[in-house]
């Protein structure tokens, strides 16, 4: 079965795909996929510019986020139709769409919101697509997050003691595996989120990111400033947990600025914001017991970043998702397509001492393309194998 996920993430900077092909004769316990393209397209430079001034805590209308969902549903059926005209026919598309809303209060999800029509990707591709992934787990009460945890944990299956995933996107989510206790996954706090949102606002790059670390790597850290953003109360909620943009934006940046009585040069404020991901992250993974932290997102290509966790955490080997099949740039499509699979085959995609759910749950809302999807079943699989290195393309 040939499953093409897409995403675009906490970065809102365009559309990952990731196309699976999956073992049609599996028959229970390991699951073979092979990665057979993968694939990054940049927003517009208009559609993204709009949709970032849309985004919390700015006021938006109801005829913006039409717009925008029509647009971006658009983007999400060309960034479809080219990779099927690639690589040929796919039996279903997931379309996790853009989040531009997580409600949360205090450790609840109460709601999510993730935009892109996908009837504009039905329609263009003549493919079945299944999207609206996350609402299903908040129902059953859970977090909707961080679904990437169904991949991570069988792709760590077998693994001895104590591992963790990690993704360094515009927040940084963890799971943890262990021997003898059920999986825990959670949003740990900002991992590009508060640099991306400086760079952008001071024009410190075209590309909105700190390419490579150049910046922070040329800037001094700020440590009154570090205090006072680590005394987030987010940081000290229990786990599960899951946060966004809603809460880790601009002005998070600002009023920290203002409660600390400093006001560090850019250099120095995006060192002091990358340190903030360094510190937080590492104080999750050395809490965790964690011997390995396999990352993955686009924080793994700042060495700044990276160095910081090598320093921060000398006794724990890291490893990018690349070495377990799962290309860093595209892990989370391809966990989109896993949960496609699983969806098509009647199975729940999510689990519930990761989520918080009191209960597991088969997710997504189906649009039917010009083909119907055929009714399959299967066992439920204990563990997962990636093969395929393609060349991803940008």
């Amino acid at each position: 079965m040939r499953i093409l996920g897409m995403i675009s993430g906490t970065s809102h900077d365009g559309i990952d795909v990731a196309l699976v092909g999956f073992d049609p004769a599996y028959d229970g316990g390991t699951l073979n996929g092979a990665i057979e393209h993968t694939a990054a397209t940049p927003y517009p430079a208009g559609l993204r510019t709009r949709l970032v001034k849309a985004l919390p805590p700015a006021p938006t209308t109801l005829a913006e986020v039409c717009e925008l969902d029509t647009l971006i549903g658009q983007s999400f059926a060309q960034a479809a139709a080219t990779t099927i005209e690639q690589t040929g026919p796919v039996d279903l598309i997931v379309s996790h769409g853009q989040t531009v809303f997580h409600w949360v209060d205090g450790t609840r999800a109460l709601g999510t919101l993730q935009i892109g029509q996908p009837a504009w990707i039905a329609e263009r591709t003549g493919t079945p697509v299944l999207s609206d992934i996350r609402v299903r787990d908040i129902t059953a009460g859970g977090q909707g997050a961080p679904l990437v945890s169904l991949l991570d944990v069988l792709l760590l299956a077998g693994h001895p003691g104590t591992a963790a995933a990690l993704n360094l996107g515009g927040i940084a989510n963890m799971t943890v595996i262990r021997d003898d206790h059920a999986p825990v996954a959670y949003d740990i706090g900002p991992a590009n989120a508060l640099i991306d949102a400086v760079v952008t606002s001071r024009g410190l790059n075209d590309r909105g990111f700190d390419v490579d670390g150049r910046i922070a790597a040329s800037g001094t850290i700020d440590e009154t400033l570090l205090a006072v953003l680590l005394e987030d109360p987010y940081y000290r909620l229990p786990a599960p947990k899951t946060t966004g943009k809603e809460w880790f934006h601009l002005p998070h940046v600002e009023a920290a600025m203002t409660r600390s009585g400093t006001h560090p040069a850019d250099a120095d404020l995006v060192a002091t914001l990358t340190e903030l991901t360094v510190r937080t992250v590492a104080h999750e993974v050395t809490t965790s017991g964690a011997a390995l932290l396999v990352t993955s997102g686009g924080g793994c290509h700042n060495p700044v970043l990276m160095n910081g966790l090598r320093r921060a955490l000398p006794a724990v080997t890291l490893r990018l998702s690349d070495d377990y099949g799962a290309p860093a740039d595209a892990k989370e499509a391809i966990a989109f397509a896993l949960i496609g699979w699983h969806t098509a085959h009647g199975l729940p995609g999510t689990i519930p001492s990761a989520t918080g759910a009191h209960a597991s749950r088969v997710l997504g809302t189906l649009t039917p393309g010009s083909r119907p999807l055929p009714p399959l079943a299967a066992l439920a699989p204990r563990k997962l194998t990636l093969s395929g290195r393609p060349l991803r393309e940008r």
